[in-house]
Protein backbone atom coordinates (compact mmCIF):
# COMPACT_ATOMS: atom_id res chain seq x y z
CA UNK A 1 0.00 0.00 0.00
CA UNK A 2 2.68 2.43 0.37
CA UNK A 3 4.97 1.29 -2.08
CA UNK A 4 6.77 4.56 -3.83
CA UNK A 5 7.31 6.15 0.37
CA UNK A 6 10.63 6.66 1.41
CA UNK A 7 11.12 7.20 5.32
CA UNK A 8 15.08 7.77 6.70
CA UNK A 9 14.86 6.49 10.40
CA UNK A 10 17.49 7.89 12.63
CA UNK A 11 18.25 5.04 15.08
CA UNK A 12 16.49 5.30 17.91
CA UNK A 13 14.78 2.60 20.88
CA UNK A 14 11.22 2.15 21.42
CA UNK A 15 8.25 3.66 19.86
CA UNK A 16 10.32 5.42 16.68
CA UNK A 17 11.51 1.88 15.73
CA UNK A 18 8.42 0.48 15.79
CA UNK A 19 7.02 3.27 14.14
CA UNK A 20 9.17 2.78 11.12
CA UNK A 21 9.05 -1.46 11.04
CA UNK A 22 4.85 -0.35 10.82
CA UNK A 23 5.44 1.73 7.69
CA UNK A 24 7.84 -0.78 6.72
CA UNK A 25 5.19 -3.84 6.83
CA UNK A 26 2.64 -1.83 4.78
CA UNK A 27 5.51 -1.56 1.73
CA UNK A 28 7.27 1.46 2.61
CA UNK A 29 10.96 1.97 1.94
CA UNK A 30 12.22 2.50 5.33
CA UNK A 31 15.95 2.97 5.44
CA UNK A 32 17.16 3.16 8.99
CA UNK A 33 20.31 5.28 9.78
CA UNK A 34 22.04 3.07 12.48
CA UNK A 35 25.49 4.11 14.71
CA UNK A 36 28.54 2.06 13.45
CA UNK A 37 28.59 0.54 16.46
CA UNK A 38 25.83 -0.78 18.78
CA UNK A 39 24.90 1.75 21.53
CA UNK A 40 23.90 -0.92 24.03
CA UNK A 41 25.97 -4.15 25.27
CA UNK A 42 24.27 -7.10 24.17
CA UNK A 43 22.03 -5.72 21.45
CA UNK A 44 20.69 -8.13 18.92
CA UNK A 45 22.83 -8.45 15.83
CA UNK A 46 19.13 -7.94 13.84
CA UNK A 47 16.70 -6.38 15.74
CA UNK A 48 12.90 -7.40 14.91
CA UNK A 49 12.03 -4.01 14.73
CA UNK A 50 14.26 -3.21 11.85
CA UNK A 51 12.11 -6.24 9.83
CA UNK A 52 11.57 -5.34 6.20
CA UNK A 53 14.08 -1.81 6.30
CA UNK A 54 17.00 -1.31 4.80
CA UNK A 55 20.29 -0.40 7.12
CA UNK A 56 22.95 2.11 6.59
CA UNK A 57 25.81 3.02 9.71
CA UNK A 58 26.79 6.45 9.92
CA UNK A 59 28.52 8.68 12.34
CA UNK A 60 26.51 12.01 12.80
CA UNK A 61 28.68 13.82 14.63
CA UNK A 62 31.44 12.95 11.24
CA UNK A 63 30.94 15.98 8.67
CA UNK A 64 31.26 13.27 5.77
CA UNK A 65 28.57 10.77 7.27
CA UNK A 66 26.20 13.74 7.80
CA UNK A 67 26.68 15.17 4.44
CA UNK A 68 25.62 11.79 3.03
CA UNK A 69 22.60 11.49 5.37
CA UNK A 70 21.34 15.01 4.42
CA UNK A 71 21.89 14.15 0.44
CA UNK A 72 19.66 10.64 1.53
CA UNK A 73 17.02 12.82 3.31
CA UNK A 74 16.46 14.87 0.63
CA UNK A 75 15.32 11.77 -1.73
CA UNK A 76 12.40 10.95 1.16
CA UNK A 77 9.28 11.36 1.64
CA UNK A 78 9.87 11.52 5.67
CA UNK A 79 11.81 11.51 8.40
CA UNK A 80 11.45 9.56 11.80
CA UNK A 81 13.54 10.65 14.71
CA UNK A 82 13.21 9.71 18.63
CA UNK A 83 15.37 11.59 20.13
CA UNK A 84 14.77 14.36 23.29
CA UNK A 85 14.29 17.72 22.21
CA UNK A 86 17.44 20.27 20.65
CA UNK A 87 19.18 16.70 19.93
CA UNK A 88 19.18 16.66 16.27
CA UNK A 89 19.39 20.73 15.94
CA UNK A 90 22.33 20.03 18.07
CA UNK A 91 23.91 17.73 15.34
CA UNK A 92 22.76 20.17 12.65
CA UNK A 93 20.06 17.90 11.43
CA UNK A 94 17.02 19.68 12.61
CA UNK A 95 13.43 20.47 11.09
CA UNK A 96 15.04 23.95 9.67
CA UNK A 97 18.24 22.17 7.96
CA UNK A 98 16.52 19.36 6.88
CA UNK A 99 13.18 21.21 5.15
CA UNK A 100 15.49 23.75 4.01
CA UNK A 101 16.67 20.74 1.35
CA UNK A 102 13.46 19.35 1.03
CA UNK A 103 10.62 21.62 1.56
CA UNK A 104 8.16 18.52 1.06
CA UNK A 105 9.61 16.24 4.18
CA UNK A 106 7.28 15.24 6.74
CA UNK A 107 9.66 15.43 9.91
CA UNK A 108 8.52 12.61 12.69
CA UNK A 109 9.37 13.66 16.09
CA UNK A 110 8.71 10.85 18.55
CA UNK A 111 9.16 11.86 22.04
CA UNK A 112 7.46 11.34 25.81
CA UNK A 113 6.66 14.37 26.80
CA UNK A 114 6.43 16.45 23.58
CA UNK A 115 8.38 19.22 21.71
CA UNK A 116 7.36 21.87 24.53
CA UNK A 117 6.43 22.19 28.02
CA UNK A 118 7.45 22.16 31.69
CA UNK A 119 8.64 18.35 31.18
CA UNK A 120 9.53 18.34 27.60
CA UNK A 121 13.60 17.84 28.41
CA UNK A 122 12.84 15.33 31.44
CA UNK A 123 14.12 11.62 31.32
CA UNK A 124 10.65 9.32 31.52
CA UNK A 125 9.58 6.08 30.50
CA UNK A 126 6.05 4.38 29.43
CA UNK A 127 4.74 4.01 33.03
CA UNK A 128 5.39 7.66 33.20
CA UNK A 129 3.72 9.42 30.41
CA UNK A 130 0.15 7.23 30.90
CA UNK A 131 0.67 8.17 34.41
CA UNK A 132 0.19 11.62 33.52
CA UNK A 133 -1.66 11.69 30.84
CA UNK A 134 -4.38 9.81 32.45
CA UNK A 135 -4.42 6.67 30.34
CA UNK A 136 -3.05 4.82 33.36
CA UNK A 137 -5.77 5.37 35.83
CA UNK A 138 -8.46 2.60 35.78
CA UNK A 139 -5.78 -0.02 34.40
CA UNK A 140 -6.26 -2.15 37.97
CA UNK A 141 -9.11 -3.71 40.39
CA UNK A 142 -9.98 -1.16 43.34
CA UNK A 143 -7.26 -0.96 46.21
CA UNK A 144 -4.81 -2.29 43.53
CA UNK A 145 -1.61 0.01 41.78
CA UNK A 146 -2.55 0.73 38.57
CA UNK A 147 -0.69 -1.65 36.19
CA UNK A 148 -0.97 -1.28 32.03
CA UNK A 149 0.79 -4.15 29.79
CA UNK A 150 4.67 -2.88 29.26
CA UNK A 151 4.51 -0.18 26.21
CA UNK A 152 1.06 -1.10 25.07
CA UNK A 153 -0.75 1.87 25.84
CA UNK A 154 2.19 4.12 26.11
CA UNK A 155 5.16 3.62 23.62
CA UNK A 156 2.80 1.98 20.79
CA UNK A 157 -0.53 3.01 21.25
CA UNK A 158 0.18 6.60 22.18
CA UNK A 159 3.50 6.97 20.49
CA UNK A 160 4.30 4.95 17.52
CA UNK A 161 0.65 4.65 16.14
CA UNK A 162 0.30 8.26 16.27
CA UNK A 163 3.52 9.07 14.84
CA UNK A 164 2.45 6.55 12.22
CA UNK A 165 -0.56 8.05 11.08
CA UNK A 166 0.94 11.77 11.43
CA UNK A 167 3.30 10.58 8.79
CA UNK A 168 0.86 9.71 6.38
CA UNK A 169 -1.54 12.57 6.84
CA UNK A 170 1.71 14.87 6.74
CA UNK A 171 2.47 13.17 3.13
CA UNK A 172 -0.83 12.98 1.90
CA UNK A 173 -0.99 16.79 2.42
CA UNK A 174 2.58 17.14 0.71
CA UNK A 175 1.86 14.95 -2.17
CA UNK A 176 -1.56 17.03 -2.94
CA UNK A 177 0.52 20.46 -3.38
CA UNK A 178 0.81 21.09 0.42
CA UNK A 179 4.44 21.94 2.27
CA UNK A 180 6.36 19.38 4.40
CA UNK A 181 5.38 19.74 8.00
CA UNK A 182 7.35 18.25 11.58
CA UNK A 183 4.50 15.66 13.65
CA UNK A 184 5.03 16.36 17.23
CA UNK A 185 4.05 13.22 17.90
CA UNK A 186 4.05 13.04 22.15
CA UNK A 187 3.09 9.65 24.26
CA UNK A 188 1.54 11.99 26.60
CA UNK A 189 -0.77 13.58 23.72
CA UNK A 190 -1.64 10.43 22.08
CA UNK A 191 -2.61 8.85 25.37
CA UNK A 192 -4.67 10.97 26.20
CA UNK A 193 -6.65 11.39 23.30
CA UNK A 194 -6.84 7.11 23.48
CA UNK A 195 -8.98 8.21 26.58
CA UNK A 196 -11.88 9.34 24.83
CA UNK A 197 -13.96 6.41 23.71
CA UNK A 198 -13.81 5.83 27.86
CA UNK A 199 -14.49 9.05 28.21
CA UNK A 200 -17.46 8.89 26.16
CA UNK A 201 -18.84 6.57 28.65
CA UNK A 202 -19.22 9.39 30.98
CA UNK A 203 -21.75 11.23 29.23
CA UNK A 204 -24.40 8.59 29.86
CA UNK A 205 -22.70 7.99 33.96
CA UNK A 206 -21.24 5.30 33.30
CA UNK A 207 -17.68 6.62 33.78
CA UNK A 208 -16.95 7.64 37.72
CA UNK A 209 -13.97 9.49 38.82
CA UNK A 210 -13.50 6.47 40.92
CA UNK A 211 -11.59 3.59 40.20
CA UNK A 212 -13.83 0.02 40.44
CA UNK A 213 -16.75 2.45 40.02
CA UNK A 214 -17.28 2.46 36.16
CA UNK A 215 -18.93 0.02 33.40
CA UNK A 216 -15.43 -1.24 32.42
CA UNK A 217 -13.54 -1.56 35.47
CA UNK A 218 -15.43 -2.57 38.22
CA UNK A 219 -18.14 -4.86 37.14
CA UNK A 220 -17.73 -8.94 38.70
CA UNK A 221 -18.69 -9.41 34.53
CA UNK A 222 -15.52 -7.30 33.66
CA UNK A 223 -12.66 -8.67 34.97
CA UNK A 224 -9.76 -11.32 34.70
CA UNK A 225 -10.31 -14.53 37.50
CA UNK A 226 -7.59 -16.87 38.17
CA UNK A 227 -7.94 -20.23 37.72
CA UNK A 228 -7.15 -23.60 39.65
CA UNK A 229 -3.73 -24.07 37.57
CA UNK A 230 -2.52 -20.32 38.25
CA UNK A 231 -4.14 -19.73 34.68
CA UNK A 232 -6.17 -16.73 33.78
CA UNK A 233 -9.60 -16.10 32.10
CA UNK A 234 -11.36 -13.23 30.60
CA UNK A 235 -15.06 -12.08 31.39
CA UNK A 236 -16.17 -8.74 29.60
CA UNK A 237 -20.06 -10.17 29.35
CA UNK A 238 -21.39 -6.40 28.91
CA UNK A 239 -24.49 -6.87 27.01
CA UNK A 240 -27.24 -8.46 29.08
CA UNK A 241 -27.89 -11.23 26.16
CA UNK A 242 -24.34 -11.96 26.47
CA UNK A 243 -24.27 -11.61 30.47
CA UNK A 244 -27.73 -14.02 30.41
CA UNK A 245 -25.73 -16.51 28.46
CA UNK A 246 -22.83 -16.72 30.93
CA UNK A 247 -25.08 -17.16 33.72
CA UNK A 248 -26.56 -19.85 31.68
CA UNK A 249 -23.82 -21.76 31.20
CA UNK A 250 -22.17 -21.25 35.04
CA UNK A 251 -25.65 -22.33 36.13
CA UNK A 252 -26.27 -19.30 38.09
CA UNK A 253 -29.15 -18.07 36.00
CA UNK A 254 -31.39 -18.56 38.79
CA UNK A 255 -29.33 -16.81 41.26
CA UNK A 256 -31.40 -13.59 42.70
CA UNK A 257 -28.27 -11.73 43.45
CA UNK A 258 -27.18 -12.17 39.90
CA UNK A 259 -30.12 -10.88 38.35
CA UNK A 260 -29.36 -7.12 38.14
CA UNK A 261 -26.57 -7.29 36.22
CA UNK A 262 -26.11 -3.15 36.65
CA UNK A 263 -26.22 -3.13 40.81
CA UNK A 264 -23.05 -1.54 41.47
CA UNK A 265 -23.52 -2.67 45.36
CA UNK A 266 -23.28 -5.75 44.25
CA UNK A 267 -19.64 -5.84 41.97
CA UNK A 268 -17.27 -6.38 44.78
CA UNK A 269 -19.47 -9.66 46.30
CA UNK A 270 -20.46 -11.35 43.25
CA UNK A 271 -17.09 -10.50 41.83
CA UNK A 272 -15.71 -12.74 45.13
CA UNK A 273 -18.54 -15.35 44.52
CA UNK A 274 -17.01 -15.48 40.69
CA UNK A 275 -13.78 -15.62 41.62
CA UNK A 276 -13.90 -18.69 43.95
CA UNK A 277 -16.73 -20.04 41.55
CA UNK A 278 -13.19 -19.78 38.82
CA UNK A 279 -10.65 -21.27 40.96
CA UNK A 280 -12.40 -24.65 40.74
CA UNK A 281 -11.17 -25.20 37.26
CA UNK A 282 -7.71 -25.21 35.56
CA UNK A 283 -8.23 -22.50 32.64
CA UNK A 284 -8.33 -24.51 29.91
CA UNK A 285 -11.69 -26.62 31.31
CA UNK A 286 -12.92 -23.24 31.59
CA UNK A 287 -12.09 -22.22 27.79
CA UNK A 288 -13.46 -25.25 26.64
CA UNK A 289 -16.66 -24.35 28.15
CA UNK A 290 -17.34 -20.98 26.87
CA UNK A 291 -16.07 -21.26 23.59
CA UNK A 292 -17.55 -20.71 20.73
CA UNK A 293 -20.57 -19.06 23.02
CA UNK A 294 -21.69 -15.51 23.35
CA UNK A 295 -20.40 -15.39 27.01
CA UNK A 296 -17.57 -13.01 25.95
CA UNK A 297 -15.27 -15.45 27.95
CA UNK A 298 -12.11 -16.72 27.21
CA UNK A 299 -8.44 -17.73 28.33
CA UNK A 300 -5.48 -15.25 28.78
CA UNK A 301 -2.53 -16.81 26.94
CA UNK A 302 0.90 -15.78 27.06
CA UNK A 303 2.32 -14.98 23.22
CA UNK A 304 3.80 -18.68 22.63
CA UNK A 305 0.60 -20.30 23.68
CA UNK A 306 -1.18 -17.23 21.38
CA UNK A 307 0.59 -18.70 18.29
CA UNK A 308 -0.74 -22.34 18.99
CA UNK A 309 -4.34 -21.25 19.29
CA UNK A 310 -6.65 -22.75 16.16
CA UNK A 311 -8.21 -19.02 15.42
CA UNK A 312 -4.37 -17.17 15.36
CA UNK A 313 -2.80 -20.42 13.26
CA UNK A 314 -5.48 -19.55 10.83
CA UNK A 315 -5.17 -15.83 10.34
CA UNK A 316 -1.12 -16.85 10.09
CA UNK A 317 -1.23 -14.00 12.86
CA UNK A 318 2.22 -15.15 14.43
CA UNK A 319 5.25 -15.84 13.23
CA UNK A 320 8.67 -17.33 13.63
CA UNK A 321 11.37 -15.66 11.10
CA UNK A 322 15.24 -16.69 12.42
CA UNK A 323 13.94 -18.19 15.65
CA UNK A 324 12.10 -15.17 16.92
CA UNK A 325 8.69 -15.08 17.49
CA UNK A 326 6.31 -11.90 16.16
CA UNK A 327 3.43 -10.69 14.81
CA UNK A 328 2.81 -10.70 11.11
CA UNK A 329 1.99 -7.44 9.01
CA UNK A 330 -1.66 -5.72 10.08
CA UNK A 331 -4.05 -4.48 9.22
CA UNK A 332 -4.68 -6.80 6.31
CA UNK A 333 -5.99 -5.52 2.57
CA UNK A 334 -8.22 -6.79 0.30
CA UNK A 335 -7.01 -8.19 -3.00
CA UNK A 336 -3.57 -8.51 -1.32
CA UNK A 337 -1.73 -11.41 0.01
CA UNK A 338 -1.38 -11.37 3.46
CA UNK A 339 2.57 -10.04 3.60
CA UNK A 340 4.89 -12.64 5.74
CA UNK A 341 7.41 -11.13 7.77
CA UNK A 342 10.42 -9.95 6.31
CA UNK A 343 14.01 -10.62 7.39
CA UNK A 344 15.46 -7.67 9.53
CA UNK A 345 18.94 -6.25 8.32
CA UNK A 346 22.39 -6.54 9.80
CA UNK A 347 23.68 -3.22 11.01
CA UNK A 348 24.68 -0.81 8.03
CA UNK A 349 24.31 -3.88 5.50
CA UNK A 350 23.11 -2.37 2.80
CA UNK A 351 25.35 0.96 2.66
CA UNK A 352 26.93 -0.18 -0.65
CA UNK A 353 23.44 0.15 -2.31
CA UNK A 354 21.95 2.85 -0.67
CA UNK A 355 25.25 5.40 -1.16
CA UNK A 356 25.09 4.34 -5.30
CA UNK A 357 21.16 5.34 -5.02
CA UNK A 358 22.59 8.80 -4.12
CA UNK A 359 23.58 11.76 -6.01
CA UNK A 360 26.79 13.11 -5.86
CA UNK A 361 27.08 16.41 -4.15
Amino acid sequence: MLRGIRIVEIEALGPAPFAGMLLADLGADVIVVHRKLASMPGAPKRSLLDRGKRSIALDLKDAGDVAVLMRLIATADGLIEGFRPGVMERLGLGPDACLADNSRLVYGRMTGWGQDGPLASAAGHDMNYVGVSGALWYASLPGEPPMAPPTLVGDIGGGALYLAIGMLAGIMNARAGGKGTVVDAAIVDGSAHMMNLLMSLGQSGALAAERGQSLLDGPHWCRVYRASDGGFVSVQCIEPKFYADFLDRLGLSADPQFADQFDRDLWPELGDRLAAIFATRPRDEWGKLFEGSDACVGPVLSPHEAALHPHMTARGTWQTVDGVLQAAAAPRFSGWEQKTSAKSPARGEHDAEIRAGLAEP
